[in-house]
């Protein structure tokens, strides 16, 4: 039995948060940028992917934007990776030069599939775990494998009650 309270081991990201380190993951990017230092197109891992892609795109001045939504999760539970829609197959052909996006690597379940189907592809994360740091190329900042991360999208501003007390 533990004695740390449920939020404790939560990592609370702030949209503020999250733009400074998807800006600092497009500088690390663009040095790694193939032909002559341009990427083809970004492709977001929905739906975590989309606002960390749409920061580097702008950031890497990158028209073509594409997206692949696999869903790895119910209601906080990781299942079968699935793939729902698949990028533009002219555009993104075996992943040559394109940059595939997402917000975290947990497992890297998600990713296997992404690898399978794009190995050319360059895979960046803006946060990545333990467990699923091989299937990265490049990322942020590590967090423990057993930190859940509150993301800014998945969160509302509401009053808590104090841990002790409620004067």
């Amino acid at each position: 039995m533990s004695d740390r309270l449920p939020h404790e081991k939560g990592f609370h990201i702030s949209w503020d948060q999250i733009h400074r380190d998807s800006r600092a993951l497009a500088w690390r990017l663009e040095k790694m940028a193939p032909d002559g230092g341009n990427w083809k197109a970004v492709v977001a891992i929905t739906r975590g992917g989309m606002a960390p892609a749409m920061i580097i795109a702008r950031e890497l001045d990158i028209r073509t934007v594409d997206t692949i939504s696999i869903k790895s999760y119910d209601h906080q539970a990781q299942s079968e990776a699935v793939v729902l829609k698949a990028p533009d197959a002219e555009i993104i052909g075996d992943g040559a030069g394109i940059l595939i996006i997402d917000d975290l690597v947990d497992t890297g379940k998600t990713l296997e599939v992404v690898k399978s189907r794009y190995p050319e592809a360059h895979i960046a994360t803006v946060y990545a775990k333990p467990m699923g740091r091989p299937m990265v190329d490049t990322f942020i900042t590590e967090v423990s494998q057993d930190t859940w991360i509150f993301f800014p999208w998945d969160m509302a501003l509401q009053y808590v009650e104090p841990y002790r007390g409620n004067d």
